[in-house]
């Protein structure tokens, strides 16, 4: 076997060596996209739930305190702001913020009428946005551990010329920026009461 045919053989190997790395990168990439995207649609579905319930919560304060109607408004708003189909998840982020301060007040209103609080339909909804939330956030939290394990991938040297070459980019995390937001609304009923929600944070 002369030089030149162990030169060409050692050429042919490393090529072979690339295109099963790029390969396996390749691969690597979309698995992890679909990752990302299915675990967005895990949260998709929980925020809808979340929003269904908001509009008989309303109600069912409204019965009580019909007065109230800036606090019914600014959480029909935020509702429709955070239903509004097209957001990104950062600024899907932003509008559930927004919601989670409004329904913060609706709770803070339900705090000063104890037939209200002792209601089965009231206590009802409670719990179910309240299990709803936690699904959110467990559904967040797998959602954001996949686009950063996504994000480093595309930006780490040599993975990044293959992110580069066929168009895989960053992800949107879905989290909350603002410390004032992070700060879910605490609403305490007395000793004897189970505490609202205060709509937890998304």
């Amino acid at each position: 076997m002369t030089g030149i045919t162990i030169a060409l053989l050692v050429v042919v190997a490393i090529i072979v060596i690339v295109l099963i790395w790029a390969v396996a990168t390749y691969n690597g990439f979309v698995r992890l996209r679909n990752l990302v995207q299915e675990a967005w649609r895990q949260i998709d579905v929980e925020l809808n739930r979340r929003h269904d319930l908001i509009p008989n919560l309303v109600e069912t304060v409204k019965g009580y305190a019909a007065h109230e109607r800036g606090v019914f408004d600014d959480v029909s708003r935020a509702r429709a702001a955070a239903s509004g189909a097209g957001q990104s998840p950062a600024q899907q982020a932003a509008s559930e913020n927004v919601l989670t301060q409004a329904l913060g007040r609706l709770f803070a209103v339900a705090e000063a009428y104890p037939v209200l609080r002792a209601s089965e339909n009231f206590q009802q909804l409670q719990a179910e946005l309240t299990n709803t939330e936690d699904r959110i956030a467990a559904g967040r939290r797998f959602y954001n551990a996949n686009v950063r394990t996504l994000n480093t991938k595309v930006e780490s040297f040599p993975s990044n010329l293959i992110a580069g070459a066929f168009g895989f980019v960053r992800a949107e995390y879905f989290e909350t920026e603002d410390p004032a937001v992070r700060a879910a609304p605490q609403v305490s009923f007395g000793a004897g009461d189970a505490p609202a929600p205060g709509a937890p944070t998304v």
